[in-house]
């Protein structure tokens, strides 16, 4: 399963976890998804997952 958004196209980065001491150890920056459900033209529905930023992009500008 992608950790993906399908409409930004946002994905994991990568990054240091860095401690008091500044040792650096390398973790993962996951997107925000939801999965949310849509209606498509032709009336059936899909599932897609969403960045949170995206989808309060989305509602603010419908």
């Amino acid at each position: 399963m992608a950790k993906r958004c399908a409409v930004s196209g946002k994905g994991p980065m990568s990054g240091n976890n860095v401690s008091h001491a500044k040792n650096r150890t390398k973790r993962r920056f996951l997107p925000n998804l939801r999965v949310i459900r849509i209606t498509l033209e032709d009336g059936t529905t899909a599932k897609v997952k969403i960045a949170a930023s995206e989808l309060r992009t989305l509602k603010k500008n419908s």
